[in-house]
């Protein structure tokens, strides 16, 4: 059976983004597992004893396998090259593999284009500036929860989105559970 994992922000005791985690966990139970009795991770997590950032990472499929605490290191990312790819991966599974095949050595991280439309990079959602709203592809590789919070409150706005469109934005942001919503100017895209 395969597994499926997410990555929770602890912040000084603080867990956030609660409610989109334990949604996006009972849907991909649902969905793969017909596993109809929704979970909680309030009762599966417990608090470091060091005040601290952490990366909660939670293992399941019907049921919750294990949690780890992990101190957390953010990536950074200055240089993403745009990667096409078939690739589905509607939930996070633990087996990577795939999605790890396509990255590439001198680049920080990649865009993956998928039938002619931008989706994510392999850590995070996206999106893009056009000088009134944020825009995040219309089609993601996978919901993040922080895309879908930013979809909820009207902060976001779905649109397709193609490489050839990039030159129309003014600023980019990467966004996943652990870094939030994350502007940079200084992140280089390559087509």
């Amino acid at each position: 059976m395969k597994q499926l994992f997410e990555t929770i922000k602890i912040e000084n005791n603080q867990i956030h983004n609660l409610i989109w985690h334990n949604q996006r966990l009972n849907q991909s139970r649902l969905v793969l597992f017909g596993e109809q009795h929704p979970l909680d991770l309030k009762e599966f997590i417990k608090l470091p004893k060091k005040k601290g950032l952490y990366r909660c990472r939670v293992l399941y499929d019907t049921t919750i396998r294990k949690v780890e605490y992990i101190p957390y290191q953010p990536k950074s990312v200055q240089r993403l090259k745009i990667v096409s790819s078939q690739l589905d991966y509607a939930h996070k599974f633990d087996d990577r593999l795939e999605l790890n095949a396509l990255s590439l050595p001198s680049y920080d991280d990649i865009i993956i284009e998928k039938n002619g439309l931008l989706t994510d990079t392999t850590i995070a959602n996206i999106a893009f500036y056009d000088g009134q709203s944020w825009l995040t592809p219309s089609t993601p590789l996978l919901q993040g929860t922080t895309r879908e919070r930013l979809l909820s409150d009207g902060f976001l706005t779905r649109k397709e989105i193609k490489k050839e469109d990039i030159k129309n934005y003014s600023h980019f942001a990467l966004m996943n559970a652990m870094i939030g919503f994350q502007v940079d100017k200084s992140i280089t895209i390559t087509p």
